[in-house]
């Protein structure tokens, strides 16, 4: 369970050194080679929808396959777990017609995570192992029609995305996340729902946690899929005093470089940086062994750009471990002082100095 003193075990942790993430939890899902009734389960048998691919629900079907993943990840030197939970609201399990499990996949998922730090701390007497709520950043956006023809149409309404995040939140922070980490932000809408509901759960239920935000570029335009710049995206989401801000996934590390740059420069918070192994390749693969993601982070943590690192699509155990190594040395960002400045957003940012 989340207590003040985690909570300022895990700011003691960032104020040390640079704090390590775990890898990616899909393509590990994969290497079990699970088949459609590994997902069902007993409980699931007669389910009417198909559910393989629907990773969450091994939290509850096969909860030993996602105890394994986190404990590879702490055993390969993450300090911080995020829970198998992407994709654990209402809007995303509608596809496999599990929206009426979603508080309960959350918390097993917290569990799972929960037990793998505990076996960790175990192992190492003194070591501190942390867990964050995973919060995706759903299939449907609302800043843009899925529709061509219907500029104006969305599948899905600002109060739709509350709630499911929402839901998603209260069974987090019940289960006993350390902190929130809500991540692979394409649409800054989306984003500002989930923070937005995060805010109020927080009042609602007495208890805060550290707050963690990561953004993704889509393409080398430096922008996100709703076209903002990131130190638009900043502006827009600098109002919840994020305890980190970062950008994940979609590019490599190298093409993040002046993206990472750009962000260790304006943030007032500590700054993370979990890119994939790569661009994907023809196949669907990533190239990118652990000594190159190590090269390219540890070259970022050189720099004084941040606090936080770890590993998205492709990235595996051993690419965590090559990352630990590679910033075990390296003194973290050093946070900036609050700009008492007014920054405003739209898809580029307007400072009024």
């Amino acid at each position: 369970m989340t207590t003040p003193t985690r909570t300022q075990a895990l700011e003691q942790l960032f104020k040390d050194r640079i704090a390590v993430l775990d890898g990616a939890m899909g393509s590990m899902v994969q290497t079990f080679k699970l088949e459609e009734a590994d997902f069902r389960g007993e409980r699931f048998k007669a389910h009417a929808h198909d559910v393989k691919g629907n990773n969450e629900l091994l939290c509850l079907t096969r909860p030993d396959v996602i105890e394994s993943i986190h404990l590879q990840y702490f055993d390969a030197g993450s300090d911080i777990a995020e829970t198998n939970t992407f994709s654990a609201t209402s809007i995303a399990q509608a596809d496999y017609k599990l929206e009426s499990i979603v508080t309960e996949l959350n918390l097993a998922a917290v569990a799972c995570a929960r037990r793998a730090a505990e076996k960790a701390e175990a192992k190492t007497p003194g070591r501190k192992c942390f867990v964050a709520g995973a919060i995706g950043p759903l299939n449907r956006t609302l800043s843009l029609s899925p529709d061509v023809n219907r500029p104006e149409f969305r599948a899905v309404t600002w109060q739709q995305v509350v709630d499911a995040y929402t839901e998603q939140v209260r069974a987090l922070l019940k289960g006993g996340v350390d902190a929130l980490l809500v991540e692979t932000i394409f649409d800054t809408l989306n984003c500002k729902a989930a923070l937005f509901a995060i805010e109020a759960v927080f009042d609602e239920v007495g208890i805060r946690v550290p707050l963690m935000v990561s953004v993704t570029i889509t393409d080398r335009s430096g922008r996100t899929l709703s076209g903002q710049t990131i130190s638009a995206f900043y502006n827009s989401i600098r109002h919840a005093k994020p305890f980190s801000v970062g950008i994940n996934c979609a590019l490599g590390g190298k093409d993040m470089r002046p993206y990472v740059e750009e962000l260790a420069h304006i943030a007032e918070c500590y700054v993370s940086c979990y890119p994939n192994a790569g661009l994907p390749n023809a196949f669907g693969g990533y190239d990118e062994t652990p000594a190159d993601m190590a090269e390219v982070l540890g070259d970022f943590a050189k720099q004084g750009w941040l606090n936080l690192v770890g590993g998205c699509c492709g990235s595996t155990p051993a690419h965590i471990a090559a990352i630990a190594t590679a910033v075990k040395s390296t003194r973290p960002h050093i946070v900036g002082a609050p700009h008492a400045i007014q920054r405003l957003s739209g898809l580029e940012p307007l400072t009024i100095s």
